[in-house]
């Protein structure tokens, strides 16, 4: 594989250690946070995977995309697998989230401050339908996507570059010049390359920008593989992509294509993986989790992922807002939860509570920050504290707790409502959405009420991905709406920090100021766990607990 010419980024090399060491997610979500649809399957799929062969198709349990899969759009699981399979960045990462050359034949520090950047592009990359890969792909998708009016969940992503703006529209990025056809140069922060195998970077063709929104249903991309000639995407049932033939990478794959379907429930998929019916699950579900490893003794995997769990309420609800009775009454919340209780009961050991709002697999990760006892369970702390904050304004009704109910949350969702009611002497419920789809666009509208599960899976490897785009103000995932300037600020000096400790130092700091204010209540690091059928051989699990498709074999 061809190494980047910046070397290991900052974050990068330094999580590769992290990983090694613990043995261990694209989108904004959880995996299975997105698990919706009616379980259609394929008997051709089925009979393709047995009969081996490098045109076998890879069947595996699918979600059904929020939106389009235009790459900058995707921002949760279901539709970032098929978006991470169709295209490829400047750089991509391996199963240990190192860094290595995808489209870019050079990433340069063009000065000593690392704040402009020369891009030079590998100069035999093509598109699915043959036009090549040239520098104005990425410069005319990374514009579109920068632009406010645009409204692209990835918009954000883009701060880095000069002339970004998330208030006002910009057409053209200052920062972007196009040098010559396999030349640009951006104008960004020290840490801009770090990111740059997320998929908001991935590049489109000129004919994206003749009709998006068939271009969203049908996309040409530059990976591994393409979408299939015909039925590519029957919404709610299945997405087909083929082998790319003409995609000339590092990672080419070793199977004829990929068979996403779509389940109502992940134990569902569970049952056709072990009856042979679907080749992969990319997530067990808790009833599953005591009896996988048996069931599948030498076919699964359980190791620690870039994932966590946590509880959000929006800033803007009564009795939840940044003064002193809304951080009252978060204390009490976080420590009226015995996380030891239930990841070991219902996730049988898998997840482990957390003692940040990251991951332990992240680099830098520390268990001991100030502030982090909040998170442990202290039920007579936590009724102290809500009755504090009940003297400022008397809470009343119901706290519910909202999930969707076609993922594999609402076990624990309840576990943890009766924990609170128990623990605080108050009235907690769980609520339900039929799909993740419709919770997610609640979440969005800020009008879900009560708190609300939510999740992140890193789109790249480092801390700063965990905290920039689900706290920063007004960025893509911020669904409690909070805002700190003190926070921001912090964030601001990690992205133009020229050493990795410094970069450390500074995220470690932000983190302290959540633990604080808890805009989110974190709850556990989620396991990385799946397994497969007889039909199937070199299964691996990358950084971001999503399995390499292009490595699998059919047996």
């Amino acid at each position: 594989m061809r190494r980047s010419r910046f070397g290991l980024s900052i974050l990068a090399m330094a999580t590769a250690g992290a990983l090694a060491l613990s043995s261990c997610s694209s989108g904004d979500e959880t995996p299975d946070d997105t698990t919706n649809g009616d379980g259609g399957t394929s008997e051709t799929t089925d009979e393709g995977a047995a009969a081996g062969g490098s045109d076998a198709i890879i069947s595996v349990n699918g979600t059904e995309p929020q939106k389009a899969l235009i790459p900058a759009a995707t921002s949760e699981v279901g539709g970032g697998k098929v978006v991470d399979a169709l295209f490829e960045g400047l750089i991509y990462y391996d199963a240990e989230g190192l860094s290595h050359m995808g489209v870019a034949e050079s990433i340069e520090a063009m000065n000593e401050e690392r704040t402009l950047w020369e891009i030079t592009l590998r100069d035999d990359a093509v598109f699915s339908d043959g036009t090549p890969v040239l520098a104005n792909n990425f410069v005319d998708a990374w514009n579109y996507a920068a632009n406010i009016d645009n409204a692209l969940d990835g918009q954000y992503f883009f701060y880095p570059i000069e002339g970004w703006s998330e208030e006002e529209p910009v057409a053209e990025l200052s920062g972007l010049t196009l040098v010559d056809d396999h030349t640009f140069t951006v104008a960004a922060t020290p840490d801009f390359p770090d990111r740059l195998g997320y998929s908001s970077f991935y590049p489109m063709p000129d004919s994206a920008f003749e009709d998006l929104e068939a271009y969203g249903q049908n996309p040409i991309g530059n990976g591994p593989y393409r979408m299939a000639d015909s039925d590519a995407w029957l919404h709610d049932v299945e997405i087909n992509l083929v082998k790319n033939e003409s995609y000339v990478g590092d990672r080419v794959a070793q199977n004829g294509g990929l068979h996403f379907r779509i389940y109502a429930s992940l134990d569902a998929a569970y049952t056709d993986v072990l009856a042979g019916n679907l080749d992969l699950i990319d997530q067990i579900p808790e009833a599953s989790l005591a009896l996988f490893e048996d069931e599948f003794p030498d076919r699964h995997v359980n190791q620690t992922g870039m994932l966590i769990t946590t509880i959000t309420i929006s800033t803007n609800l009564e009795h939840f807002g940044m003064d002193e009775e809304g951080k009252l009454r978060r204390h009490a919340l976080s420590m009226a939860i015995d996380r030891d209780e239930i990841t070991e009961v219902i996730f049988k050991g898998t997840n482990l509570p957390s003692k940040d709002f990251t991951s332990s697999a992240v680099a830098g990760y520390s268990d001991s920050l100030e502030g982090n006892e909040v998170l442990e369970f202290n039920p007579e702390l936590a009724k102290e504290l809500w009755a504090e904050a009940d003297a400022i304004s008397p809470f009343e009704g119901t706290l519910t707790v909202s999930t969707n109910t076609d993922g594999p949350h609402l076990i624990w969702v309840e576990a943890l409502a009766n924990q609170w009611s128990n623990n605080l002497g108050i009235t907690s419920a769980p609520n339900s959405y039929p799909t993740f789809a419709a919770f997610l666009e609640d979440r969005e509208a800020d009008v879900v009420g009560g708190a609300f599960r939510t999740g992140w899976q890193a789109d790249y490897p480092g801390m700063y991905n965990f905290l920039a785009p689900l706290y920063a103000t007004g960025a893509s995932s911020n669904h409690g709406f909070y805002s700190n300037p003190e926070f921001d600020q912090l964030l601001d000096s990690a992205s133009r920090a020229d050493t990795q400790e410094a970069t450390i130092e500074n995220l470690l700091a932000a983190q302290e100021i959540l633990l604080e204010d808890l805009p989110s209540i974190p709850l556990w690091n989620q396991a990385t766990t799946g397994a497969w059928a007889e039909t199937i051989g070199n299964v691996e699990f990358g950084w971001n607990s999503v399995p390499l498709f292009y490595e699998i074999t059919a047996n």
